[in-house]
């Protein structure tokens, strides 16, 4: 278990607080570009507990703001987008994409009183139809990773996100280092309703084995299963992916999830799932793919359990707001949880001694495909897993 000052340091992911510096070092989906239409070019978005407008602007680029304009505080969201930027409806001060006040209407231009004014913003990058925002300190900005979900061509991409997780984004990690939730919470709760699609999963367990991975490019903690009276097959390791992504081989497809910190007591969850072809054809990818709702709770406000998503963020979501970790009892088989605690923790230090957390790179030449897929696993073969 954690004491309550330590279960606050892993939490909070304010601006101010260890958590949050940590995670601004990465890169984090902040939605996705089908979402910003001609016809509505801007978006409201609450991300570590920043309130910022994201938005495309008539030349195409992507931007992300923060919401209330230096000028009085009123709402960018309501603002105009123009070719170059947003303006702000209320007195017509207008941003670019990186910040730059450009125009102070009323004001007078001698006085060169817009160049004193910067608008926070955070720069948004494009991948798989994803926008991406880094939101931490400018010099230390790495390469946005090329996963390799993200970047082939071979195959159809997915792009889901889930209803609101409302509860802090640490509980959506830890489920990824605990493998034998699968048995009740998939498994069985599909099996008491005559579903038998996570048959897979409804096995006992003889071993339990996590390896903390650390590359050049990106740096997690891989787990493995092994089922008792299985000898025959070996599971395919599913890398969690410092510090809130997941990759699921899963059958006849990759699933990758991005778990956005919204703020202290919320996370929303982006899904991508790729099917390849099965001859390794190349398939031709829209610029913008739509962005799908995955339903996890029913009409009532309650979490339906007819699909994995809904099983998990129940698991979650009914922990509270904030775990109540203090009050918890580790047995053997949270020994993930225990090592990706420490791997936060670790990283926390060498943030606040001034170094860099693991898995970022600021190196072009380093800049390739990464790649998760395991060497030989298709996701036809007889190895592939289900979801989880």
């Amino acid at each position: 278990m954690l004491t309550q000052e330590e279960n606050e340091l892993l939490t909070r992911v304010g601006s101010g607080t260890p958590a949050g510096q940590l995670l601004r070092r990465y890169w984090h989906v902040v939605g996705a570009a089908s979402e910003l239409t001609e016809k509505k070019p801007k978006k409201r978005v609450r991300v570590l507990g920043e309130d910022l407008v994201l938005f495309r602007d008539r030349s195409g680029a992507c931007g992300l703001i923060a919401e209330h304009c230096a000028h009085r505080g009123a709402s960018l969201y309501y603002g105009f987008v123009e070719e170059d930027g947003i303006r702000c409806a209320y007195h017509g001060w207008k941003y670019d994409a990186c910040g730059r006040c450009l125009e102070q209407p009323f004001e007078s231009p001698d006085a060169g009183y817009k160049e004193k004014i910067r608008q926070p913003a955070y720069p948004v990058e494009k991948l798989a139809g994803l926008l991406f925002a880094y939101m931490g300190p400018p010099e230390k900005k790495p390469l946005l990773p090329k996963w390799d979900v993200l970047m082939r061509q071979d195959g159809a991409r997915k792009l889901d996100s889930y209803q609101l997780l409302r509860c802090n984004w640490l509980q959506a990690m830890e489920n990824s280092v605990d493998p034998v939730h699968t048995y009740y919470l998939h498994a069985h709760t599909l099996r008491t309703r005559g579903n038998k699609e996570a048959a897979y999963y409804y096995r006992p367990l003889s071993k339990l084995e996590f390896e903390l991975v650390v590359h050049p490019a990106w740096a997690g903690i891989q787990k493995r299963r092994f089922f008792a009276g299985d000898t025959a097959r070996v599971e395919t390791p599913h890398p969690l992916i410092f510090p809130n992504m997941l990759l699921v081989p899963a059958r006849h497809s990759y699933n990758m999830h991005f778990r956005t910190p919204v703020d202290d007591y919320n996370t929303q969850i982006f899904h991508v799932s790729f099917r390849p072809t099965r001859d390794g054809g190349v398939v031709e990818q829209p610029e913008d793919p739509p962005l799908e709702l995955v339903s996890t709770k029913n009409e009532a406000g309650e979490f339906h359990m007819e699909n994995f998503p809904s099983q998990d963020q129940m698991a979650w979501e009914s922990q509270g707001p904030v775990a109540n970790r203090p009050n918890e009892h580790l047995g053997e088989s949270d020994q993930g949880v225990i090592l990706f605690r420490k791997l936060v923790r670790d990283q926390l230090r060498a943030v606040q001694n001034g170094g860099d957390p693991v898995g970022v790179n600021r190196d072009a030449a380093k800049d390739d495909v990464i790649r998760l897929i395991p060497e030989g696993y298709t996701a036809f073969s007889d190895t592939a897993d289900q979801d989880d």
